[in-house]
């Protein structure tokens, strides 16, 4: 995996990183402003429904994200700029279940809630983009609206749905494949993102913080985590790429044998990794070897 990502990271300085931010956010250089023409525009509320909709979409709608590459998303806010552009788009699309807080103010002309109709699990939180099973009705929802608002490529776009609904299939049984052998069914997390994804997949999520990776974590949380990895024998504790792990590395000092993995709760990709093609799919894949590593998998 490594060695993959290093070939691809050496091919990305072929593309302009900030290219890259463009096409993410949807700034559109001056001199493409004018090709817009009449295209369907879509505008996402951060990274993952920013992957979902650009499957779908295909090269038939112009898709862009409010927030941008390498930001967290819980606390981020729009600025008058994000407003208007989310205005003046044919569709907003959010995640929903409480996980974009200004949303209901932003004035869009039409709002694609894409958890809407899904059972939401009490406790389970807003990260269902983590479970890929309820990632393909994000995906479907998404292509509904599509087709409802260009119904012109609608054919288009029930095809791309369909094409990357089948990817997400195998990712789930890819998941449950790789995660079969396992000794272990525990992991400690930095904050609350993989509940859901745990459910799905029978196992047992402890985050170090809750829904957001912000705020002040007591040091009795922080005791309270090693005293836990102690009991059940993990020796593991997963940070993010887009928050401090020095917390994290605290709590593994203090256990035996402890070490800091990542587990990303792809909630915002970078420019790096944008630019040499990382998506979805491939990120849960990392996330799938690096739980293995802490699980204690057969490889």
């Amino acid at each position: 995996m490594n060695q993959q990502r290093a070939a691809l990271a050496a091919i990305a300085v072929l593309v302009p990183l900030a290219m890259v931010a463009t096409l993410y956010t949807g700034a559109a250089p001056q001199q493409e402003a004018g090709n817009a023409g009449n295209r369907t525009r879509v505008v996402t509320s951060f990274y993952p429904l920013y992957d979902f909709a650009s499957h779908v979409a295909g090269d038939r709608a112009d898709v862009s994200s409010m927030v941008p590459p390498g930001v967290e998303p819980h606390d981020w806010e729009p600025t008058l700029g994000d407003v208007n552009r989310a205005r003046s788009a044919d569709m907003l699309v959010i995640n929903g279940a409480g996980f974009e807080r200004w949303a209901d103010g932003i004035g869009a002309k039409r709002i694609v809630n894409t958890s809407e109709g899904i059972e939401l699990a009490d406790g389970a939180g807003p990260h269902i983009w983590l479970d890929p099973v309820l990632a393909r009705e994000q995906v479907e929802r998404i292509r509904a609206a599509l087709a409802l608002v260009d119904p012109e490529n609608a054919g288009h776009y029930n095809e791309n749905a369909a094409a990357y609904a089948a990817e997400l299939d195998s990712l789930d049984g890819f998941i449950r494949s790789e995660l079969a052998t396992c000794e272990k069914s525990d992991f400690i997390t930095f904050h609350d993102a993989f509940s859901r994804f745990a459910l799905r997949y029978g196992l047992n999520q402890h985050a170090i913080y809750g829904m957001s990776p912000e705020g002040e974590v007591l040091p009795q949380r922080l005791q309270q985590a090693v005293e836990l990895a102690g009991e059940l024998g993990i020796n593991t504790v997963y940070s993010e790429e887009l928050v401090d792990s020095r917390l994290a590395q605290v709590i593994a000092d203090e256990i035996p044998g402890g070490r800091v993995l990542t587990l990303s709760p792809i909630e915002g990709m970078g420019s790096e990794e944008l630019a040499y093609g990382a998506g979805y799919i491939e990120k849960m894949k990392e996330n799938v070897a690096s739980l293995k590593e802490g699980l204690q998998c057969a490889q």
